[in-house]
């Protein structure tokens, strides 16, 4: 568990909610993963096994696909 509010997210749960949403790997160059989706959003994120995918760079993402935090919560 993380400090202050809420709980960390590993990088292989973020994939997984990605790709219930319906994004898909578009391409990798090193450690970034690049995943689009059919309507046109997309995201990078970054890929190091066993790492947490920061606070800041979760909220980017969730901008990034247009998705609002409650909703992105449900899917946890």
């Amino acid at each position: 568990m993380a400090r202050g509010r809420g709980r960390m997210l590993k990088v292989r749960d973020l994939v997984r909610i990605l790709e219930q949403l319906g994004f898909h790997r578009a391409r990798q160059v090193g450690s970034h993963a690049f995943y689009t989706h059919p309507d046109g959003r997309a995201t990078t994120v970054s890929i190091h096994p066993g790492e947490d995918i920061g606070r800041g760079l979760l909220r980017k993402i969730m901008r990034d696909i247009e998705l609002p935090p409650e909703d992105f919560l449900k899917l946890l």
